[in-house]
């Protein structure tokens, strides 16, 4: 009873949509994961949660390293793809490689991160990631609540000064 109640409490939350990614001599992998949470600023953290099972899990903790990227609104293909068991996921999502790890195009943010250290959770293990390089870009990020793909309201469409702007204009 409680897992349910837990499940429906945590699908009201939203959460980012990223493909977390690496590549050892099998070549790229890749999953899409929604507990992407910052941690640090100085040094830059930043945190994913996998399940045990997880052979990305694996291979990360292998490799030490991995990518983040945060997918766009309009990605939500992309997040079903590598959500799912296809044999080759990359196939169907353009991508290159930044910094020796797979970078998806067209997204919303990445970051390449150095395995930090590990915490165990339960049936997950919370990888946590010294951010070495990062990107963004002023996309919509794709965003999931209550069990659908979404992003920020009107994200996209709202004109929105750069906050110094409006840090001057109180100052004034």
């Amino acid at each position: 009873m409680l897992d349910q109640q837990f499940r429906d409490l945590m699908a009201g939350v939203c959460a980012p949509v990223t493909i977390v990614t690496t590549a050892d001599t099998d070549g790229p992998h890749g999953a899409t994961v929604s507990s992407l949470a910052s941690l640090s600023l100085r040094p830059a953290l930043l945190s994913i949660a996998l399940d045990h099972r997880s052979s990305l899990l694996a291979r990360i903790l292998d490799t030490g390293r991995f990518g983040v990227n945060i997918l766009n609104s309009g990605q939500d293909d992309v997040a079903m793809t590598f959500a799912s068991r296809a044999a080759d996921r990359f196939a169907v999502a353009p991508w290159t490689q930044t910094r020796g790890l797979p970078r998806l195009d067209d997204v919303a943010g990445w970051a390449a991160c150095e395995l930090f250290q590990t915490v165990e959770a339960g049936d997950h293990l919370l990888l946590i990631g010294a951010v070495t390089d990062a990107a963004s870009t002023h996309r919509p990020p794709l965003v999931y609540g209550h069990r659908t793909f979404g992003t920020h309201s009107q994200f996209a469409t709202r004109n929105r000064p750069p906050i110094i702007d409006q840090i001057t204009a109180c100052a004034s």
